[in-house]
């Protein structure tokens, strides 16, 4: 007599989702040959399930040195659409397509060509945080990580067009001392942040650090002790003797942050209003549920043009040589 001995995979509840969403997206990974990437602002049980957790500079350079067949992207549309763009043929997925960016909302392909051409001689440096047509009318993409260093890079008497984020370039020409023609676009997250009640925090918590990420406006980030990428952000909540933080980002981080100083103690900063505003809803959608189940029927997937796809491409390549 024989006993069928059923996978992970197979041992499902009642609606189709097995009882232990873990070891199986384990043995997905295993049979599909997938990768999970995921961003530092995903829910914790995602970051908790990642090959790779990192910020968009991360998570560019893990997508393009995969070997994996399979990539699956736990963050949002643009991130997975630059995987894509670097391997065209894997096959990669993203939990949920309605997971998309505010800010690479604010920047629609059309109005953005109309501007390019209103500055004709300007170089375009956008940040990653755009659709894959935006980067493709780009000369170098960027993240918060390498923005600073990348704009350094550009000579001197060469005018310039960031794109789309104003506060991250408003704070790259403060720290360059570049001027450049900057697209006016924001982050719903990042713009919510409340300065009164970020002050009246660091008033009941005096030994707190307050740090931020480059995309807050300008009155949240005279106040912070540190500004940085999220992954920056990260390393510095290590290795900084202070005991308390105040975070000016989208709250998510806060699990690494745990993970990695559990001794100390992080504070997400407060939006305008009475809300979880300051949690990024679009990274929100995506669930461990969805996340395996994007594994187990290979799709929602990502596509697009090849003539976009290589268009988009050589900026990236060149931010990660700029950049390495």
């Amino acid at each position: 007599m024989f006993t069928t001995v059923r996978s992970v995979s197979e041992k499902t509840q009642p609606g189709a989702l097995p009882l232990d969403l873990f070891a199986a997206i384990e043995s997905l990974k295993k049979s599909l040959n997938a990768v999970v990437l995921a961003h530092y602002y995903q829910e914790p049980d995602i970051q908790d399930v990642a090959d790779y957790i990192g910020d968009s500079l991360q998570l560019a350079r893990a997508a393009a040195q995969t070997d994996a067949s399979v990539i699956v992207f736990a963050g949002v549309h643009f991130m997975a659409e630059t995987a894509k763009i670097l391997n065209p043929d894997k096959l990669v997925l993203l939990p949920d397509l309605d997971a998309g960016c505010s800010l690479a909302d604010t920047c629609p392909p059309s109005e953005f060509a109309a501007f390019k051409r209103a500055h004709p001689g300007h170089l375009v440096i956008s940040y990653i945080n755009c659709s894959a047509e935006i980067k493709a009318m780009s000369d170098i993409i960027c993240t918060s990580s390498n923005a600073v260093k990348i704009v350094q890079q550009i000579p001197q008497d060469q005018p310039i067009i960031f794109a789309p984020d104003r506060n991250l370039g408003r704070y790259v020409m403060q720290q360059t001392g570049r001027d450049m023609v900057l697209w006016q676009g924001s982050c719903i997250v990042h713009e919510t942040f409340s300065e009164k009640k970020i002050v009246q925090l660091k008033i009941t918590h005096p030994e707190s650090e307050i740090i931020a990420h480059p995309e807050c406006e300008e009155p949240v980030l005279r106040h912070a002790n540190y500004i940085g990428s999220t992954a920056a952000l990260l390393k510095y909540c290590q290795e900084s003797s202070s005991q308390e933080f105040i975070v000016a980002t989208e709250p998510g981080i806060i699990h690494q942050m745990q993970k990695t100083a559990p001794h100390k103690t992080f504070i997400p900063a407060p939006p305008e209003n009475n809300c979880n505003c300051n949690e990024c809803p679009f990274m929100r959608l995506n669930t461990l549920e969805k996340l395996y189940l994007a594994m187990k029927n290979k799709a929602p997937e990502i596509t697009m043009d090849e003539e976009i796809r290589l268009l988009a491409w050589r900026p990236i390549q060149r931010m990660l040589e700029m950049s390495a």
